[in-house]
Formats: C-alpha cells, structure tokens, sequence
C-alpha cells in the first residue's frame, strides 16, 4: 500500500497480470523473474519488444488481454466482496509455494478472516473423484473430521464428491478447511457448493489465482492442483481412477518433495484403481487420520522450528489477541463462551482458535480450548484474561 493507503504499483501490476497471464504459465513467471514485475507490465501495454519465448499469435492474445485488464477495479470488485489479494513478499504469503519456481501463483486472492500463511504450516491436502462412491465419501469426510480434531487444516478444491466430503467432514468437527478454486474466489463453482463454499469462507479460507468474476476451465483445473499440492505438507487421494485429476495434486506433491498418501478400497473398484497405482509407487497408505498425522507430522519431527511455531504475542492481529485474551486463564472454555468474551461470531472465534492453535497458544480439550503452559507467560506480559 502506498502512503495514502491506495494500492502501491507493484500491487497493480500484480493483479493487472493475473489477468492477462494464465496460472501456471512457467513463461510467464520466468518474465516475471528476469524482467521483473513492472517491465513485463510495460510491455504488455506498451506493445513494445515482445517478451523471449512468445510466437506472434500468441503475443497479439496477451496484449488483447491487457488492454481489458483494469487492475483498480479488479481490487474495488475484490473488496466489496470481502476478498483480499495476498503477493509474494506479504506477510500472510505462504513461502511452501516458492518451491513453484516459474509456475509460482503471481498472487493468491483470498476470501475468509484467518491468516493463509498460518494455517498452511498445519495443513493436509484431502482430493479425490468427483463422482465418488458411498465408500469414497465416508472415508473423506471421516479423515478430514480426525484431521482438524487434532488440529490440522483440510485443504481441498471444492469440487463434488471426495473434495465436498472432506470440507464438510472438517466442518463438521468444527475444524478449519480451505478450498482452493479454478475460478474466482467471488464465483462459487460448482454452482451447487455455493452454500458449502459460502460456509467455508465464514469459517475458513477461499482462495484462487484467478481475479473477480473469472470462470473455470479444464487447464484451470488442473493447474489449480499444483497449489493445493504446494500449499500443504501431504496429500491424500481417497478414490480415483487411471485419468482422475486427483492424481495430478498427487504427482505434483512428489515433485516438491511432500508426503503422498493414499486410501485403499477395493481391488475391483475402477475408482480406487489409481490410488492403487500411487501405492504401488511412492505414495503411503493410509486408513484413518491417526496414519495421516504420523507420516506429515514427521516433518514437524525433523524440523523442530516448524513444529507448533510460536510467535511473540505483539505480531498476532488485533482480532486474534482478543480472541486469546477472552480465554480463562485456569480452565477450558467452549468456542461460544469464547466468542462472547471476544465480542465476535462462534465461527471467527473458532477460526482464530484454530490459528492460535497452530502457534502454540491454545490446547483443545473435547469440546473446550484452554491456554498451553507456554503461552501463560505471554498472557500475563499483555492482558490477562478474565
């Protein structure tokens, strides 16, 4: 942001390319690295030299592109719809998907109070067939309940079938999800989820490259899987057959090096056939959310930094420190006692739980939160709770 509080340049630049560039476009980033932001932008409006790498067909496209792109009004529309755009270098930036490389997302647009970047450092991607069986759905939703039980984020694309399964599942258990679109965080798709997408945003996060209004296509689909599959320490397929994009987020994961993991089903099943071909490969097998946690928590194991990150109380937002400071000091405390104290929603405060959880602040016990030992003494140094 600029002084006056407008959009500072390099912001407009950013949002301007996500509407001329498509996701994924390894062209594109590979500008964006050696020219920069503000150069590839001049260009592109300019029509001057072309950039390295683009036939004149396609060149003529982008620069039909850019002259559409209104960067202002993407932002203005993005606002009032309560979505915000998150850059590489901003502090809520999750840096997992730098190891993108040229396919990293230009910026992410996100809809949902809690902070990206927090909430990726715990989280599991759950994907699968769209036309899941009864199995297939059970299995979702009962791994994705297990997860944010023990504190983990659900991260799915918000589609039908395993993806819808493994949200509602997270919801459920009054965890934390995040559903990662191929179209604009403002568009539900599919227009079916629209009332599970809507739920997820209040109590979650929704987010997408892709700017206002933007629509899904089949490519849009399968690059989107890269960012689930970069966003999160593991993934888990539960059904998909030979051709199923599921296992596009899955390969993706074990080229950045992240846990694959699959849920077996029967042998017969064309559906769990290409899980069964991950198995056969690197992917794990995995039966419940207790397997889930011991593969993807080794990483925490290996790296002792990353595991239950604590930061100084002064660096949470205003929102979460008054959800911190409306915890009892002694006892565990339900999320609408919570909320009350926090003069805020029971879906905000579980969300900021949620996020407090994830640094070390706060401990569930059944169905109440309670303060760590450890973050007594960052209490007491601010405001203590009553």
């Amino acid at each position: 942001m600029t002084a006056a509080g407008g959009p500072d340049d390099e912001l407009l630049d950013r949002v301007f390319l996500t509407r001329v560039i498509e996701p994924g476009d390894e062209a594109g980033g590979r500008w964006v690295r050696e020219f920069g932001v503000r150069e590839v932008v001049r260009r592109l409006r300019e029509g001057g030299r072309t950039l390295p790498g683009v036939s004149g067909t396609r060149w003529e496209g982008l620069r039909a592109r850019a002259e559409r792109a209104e960067p202002r009004r993407d932002l203005a529309v993005a606002r009032d719809a309560g979505v915000r755009f998150v850059r590489p270098g901003d502090a809520e930036w999750p840096g997992q998907l730098d190891d993108l490389g040229d396919a990293r997302p230009l910026g992410l647009w996100v809809r949902g109070t809690p902070s990206l970047r927090m909430w990726a450092l715990r989280s599991v991607a759950v994907v699968g067939a769209r036309a899941c069986t009864e199995y297939g759905a059970h299995m979702a939703a009962t791994l994705a309940a297990g997860l944010a039980e023990q504190g983990w984020v659900v991260v799915s694309g918000g589609a039908y079938g395993v993806d819808g399964a493994a949200h509602r599942g997270a919801l459920g258990a009054g965890g934390a999800t995040v559903a990662v679109l191929a179209c604009g965080v403002d568009r539900p798709y599919p227009r079916g989820h629209t009332e599970l997408i809507t739920r997820i945003a209040e109590q979650g996060l929704v987010v997408g490259e892709l700017p206002p209004g933007e629509h899904p296509t089949p490519s849009r689909f399968i690059l989107r899987n890269r960012v689930i599959a970069a966003l999160t320490r593991g993934t888990v397929v539960v059904e998909a057959a030979h051709r199923s994009g599921s296992l596009v987020t899955a390969r993706a994961a074990q080229r950045l090096g992240r846990h694959t993991m699959g849920v077996p089903g029967p042998a017969t099943s064309g559906l769990s056939a290409g899980v069964h071909e991950l198995l056969r490969g690197e992917a794990v097998l995995v039966t419940d959310a207790a397997d889930v946690v011991e593969l993807v928590g080794d990483i925490g194991e290996l790296a002792p930094e990353r595991r239950g990150p604590v930061l100084p109380r002064d660096l949470l937002g205003p929102a979460t420190r008054q959800v911190l400071a409306a915890l009892p000091a002694r006892r565990a405390a339900r999320a609408t006692e919570i909320a009350r104290g926090a003069q805020t929603s029971p879906d905000d405060a579980v969300a900021r739980l949620y996020e407090l959880r994830a640094l070390g602040y706060v401990e569930r016990h059944g169905d109440g939160w309670k303060l760590t030992r450890q973050a007594m003494s960052s209490v007491r140094d601010g405001h203590a709770p009553c």
